[in-house]
């Protein structure tokens, strides 16, 4: 038995499915802990396969070469001090199970199954694995070590036995996405298992982005005072190693460095950037290309784009019509070169006609109409796909959250593209962003500081510019009534009577809550886009297309 440890803890950016890669990786984790003289070394939940891996779960072969993958690790452990905790996958009995595995001198020693297992609006880990029993603790070093993964820590009841079972440190491996105040509500939660159980707490988590989910990292520990031990880095892979002793009192961290987390208004950009740059290398591309329209989304995409990428792997084209305008036209081409892309102009005016002139026979007697706007936005579509193709650049797609809520854009157009970074960002908050990035550049970023967002596009009067001088309020209520809306029906689920008493009125609460119901065959066929908030549309939001249901709280 020993009265000191020092625990590393490995946040690492695995790739769902590609368990070679992540053994590969694993092993250079194992190699780094054992020189650091780490007595433990444990990784992330379901580390091997990435988490989370979905239906692949149902496939033999792949549960059979990450279980190889997982007794491989464990044989790499010979002869070394480290002994080492990784979660993974096993199939036993007929039953497969959300393990974790602890591995000392080249052999699998002991075994605990995850016990709670999350039925909620992301995971659905009930449709693939069977519940552990309540654990006991493993033996580590002679120190008695619970581990509860993930789901575990979330609840009383896995915490508790462990502690009554001898316990003397939990140590708890998890896939915890990112969401906004998700690292603040982590940390609230660990120290009250602290409080209930009086053990000190290491809590490792993944990081990197999974395509609507993004894992944020920030691994951490909490001593049994509910002092915060040690802190990993936001967002990015981090070996995080920390000496514990133990006193009187229990084990208590002697050594823990506290990086500071990235604060709450800065998390959605570092989110986005990073849900978008390993959506673009996971998916075997190196750029991308967007339409950059002068508007404040596409120009604060473009933006988060080379931040993520590179000004050199970031396409933008400005695709105008007789309708955009000449500072449009301007402000794209100074946001382009502030940003240090390449910039073309592909005009939509010949084919958008030729269109129009084919349909004229068929739309004889009818006034032009939403119809004609709708041509402009998927002739740009079409350009936008004709160019990802031909390139090789993967196309990314701008739409905000409040215009995906009521339809505020164009299926088979403004729509066209495999990701959007900004799909979970209301547009207050993409003023907001472009604000503060304009005033800031975050350390871990590839694009230029100062300002990367032309002042003249924010402030201007946001616009589709399919017709003659519109503006968004010709459709839309002004952005921060609408978002507020928004905010309260879908994020909150309030009724629309709890809106409307909130000084609403009533007319306008109704309708935006139809134009979110009707608008959902279009969100079905969105490109995904990182979760950042607890309700975001796609992952997390189930509702039927086809829906007759409207709230009955207010008169109709």
């Amino acid at each position: 038995m020993t009265d000191t440890l020092r625990i590393a803890l490995a946040q690492l950016n695995p790739k769902v499915g590609a368990v070679a890669d992540n053994l590969a990786a694993a092993r250079r984790a194992l190699a780094e802990a054992e020189a650091a003289g780490a007595d433990i070394l444990m990784f992330t939940e379901l580390y091997l396969t990435g988490y989370f891996p979905e239906d692949l779960l149902f496939k033999r072969q792949f549960v059979t070469e990450a279980m190889e993958a997982a007794k491989a690790l464990a044989r790499d452990t010979k002869g070394l001090n480290v002994s080492v905790l990784l979660p993974t996958i096993w199939s036993a009995g007929g039953k497969l199970y959300n393990s974790v595995i602890l591995a000392e001198d080249g052999a699998i020693i002991d075994r605990r199954n995850k016990v709670e297992l999350p039925n909620d609006d992301i995971f659905y880990e009930k449709r693939y694995f069977t519940p552990g029993e309540l654990p006991e603790p493993v033996t580590i070093k002679g120190i008695c070590v619970g581990v509860p993964i993930c789901e575990d820590v979330w609840h009383e009841p896995v915490c508790e036995k462990l502690a009554e079972k001898g316990a003397e440190i939990l140590l708890c491996p998890n896939g915890s996405p990112y969401w906004r105040n998700k690292q603040r509500v982590r940390l609230d939660l660990v120290r009250q298992r602290v409080r209930e159980t009086g053990l000190p707490i290491l809590y490792s988590n993944q990081v990197g982005g999974q395509d609507e989910l993004v894992f944020d990292g920030a691994s951490f520990g909490i001593n049994t005072d509910g002092s915060l031990a040690f802190q990993g880095k936001s967002f990015v892979d981090d070996m995080v190693i920390s000496d514990w002793e133990k006193t009187e009192a229990g084990w208590r961290c002697a050594k823990g460095h506290v990086t500071e987390l990235v604060p709450v208004n800065e998390a959605p950009w570092h989110a986005a950037m990073l849900g978008l740059r390993d959506y673009v290398h996971k998916n075997g591309f190196k750029s991308v290309v967007l339409g950059l329209s002068g508007g404040i989304d596409s120009a604060v995409v473009a933006a988060l784009a080379v931040d993520a990428l590179g000004a050199e792997n970031v396409h933008c084209v400005m695709l105008p019509y007789r309708y955009t305008s000449e500072a449009s036209l301007r402000d794209a081409k100074r946001c382009a070169e502030t940003l240090g892309v390449r910039y073309d102009i592909v005009s939509i005016g010949a084919p958008v006609d030729a269109v129009n002139e084919n349909l004229a026979p068929l739309f004889a007697g009818r006034e032009p109409d939403i119809t004609e706007e709708n041509l402009q936005s998927r002739m740009r579509g079409t350009i936008l796909m004709a160019i990802s193709n031909k390139l090789g650049s993967l196309l990314i797609t701008t739409g905000n959250k409040s215009e995906m809520a009521v339809g505020y854009a164009t299926i088979y157009g403004d729509m066209n593209g495999a990701y959007n970074p900004i799909k979970d960002m209301l547009k207050t908050q993409v003023y907001e962003l472009a604000k503060w990035r304009n005033g800031y550049q975050p350390t871990d970023v590839l694009g230029p500081a100062g300002i990367v967002i032309p002042p003249e596009v924010i402030e201007k009067a946001p616009s589709a510019e399919l017709r003659p001088d519109q503006t968004d309020q010709d459709s839309l209520p002004p952005y921060p009534v609408l978002d507020a809306i928004i905010s309260d029906l879908v994020e909150e689920e309030m009724s629309a009577a709890e809106v409307v008493a909130r000084g609403f009125d009533p007319e306008l609460v109704k309708r935006v809550e139809r134009l979110i119901y009707i608008s959902e065959f279009k969100r079905r066929q969105a490109a995904p886009g990182p979760k950042l908030t607890p309700k975001a549309f796609g992952i997390g939001r189930k509702y039927p297309i086809t829906n007759g249901y409207r709230d009955g709280s207010i008169a109709r």
